[in-house]
């Protein structure tokens, strides 16, 4: 097996059927991409891939306070959360072959809120895994950034929460 520090591995010494594709930064089976077995090419390889369990394992633990701000609700109830930007760099970090894309953005029938589907997909050598969720937010409030963009911040976190990144804020009195 070729060292993950080597450009190059040769498709025969790959284990699990799995490419490392560092031109693309995507980890990708062979089965399901009609690579035929018997190929000697050389795939280059970035050495980052590894199984989605290793990823999800990462993904769960629980992210440090110094990473976690705090906002007032209207009521002035705190609520805790990590910014967007942070999320995007513990996903490069962990799961650095993960993409994401707005799914659908809708305006409510009185156009009074905006709502966003977002999808965040991750890949490791054995699988890939996709979760999506929703985030609104209200046209009228302009305290920071614009509603779509509100919206489509709120979506990402929350479909990252959905593979465990966070979910602890979710649910901070558990025990």
């Amino acid at each position: 097996m070729a060292s993950a520090s080597s450009c190059s591995l040769k498709l025969k010494d790959l284990s699990r059927g799995a490419i490392c594709c560092w031109k693309w930064n995507r980890c990708y089976s062979k089965f399901s991409h009609g690579i035929d077995e018997g190929e000697d090419a050389s795939i280059p390889s970035s050495g980052i891939c590894r199984p989605l369990s290793a990823i999800l394992k990462e993904l769960n633990k629980k992210v440090p306070d110094s990473l976690v701000k705090t906002r007032l609700e209207n009521d002035g109830t705190p609520i805790r959360y990590i910014p967007w930007h942070v999320v995007n760099r513990i996903l490069n970090l962990h799961a650095p072959e993960w993409s994401g894309e707005v799914r659908n953005i809708s305006y409510s029938a009185d156009a009074k809120s905006v709502s966003v589907v977002y999808r965040v997909t991750l890949y490791g050598t054995d699988a890939e895994i996709f979760r999506e969720s929703t985030g609104t937010a209200s046209v009228s409030d302009t305290s920071y950034g614009d509603p779509v963009q509100k919206a489509e911040a709120m979506a990402f976190r929350r479909a990252c929460a959905r593979f465990g990144l966070g979910l602890h804020l979710y649910h901070e009195d558990a025990p």
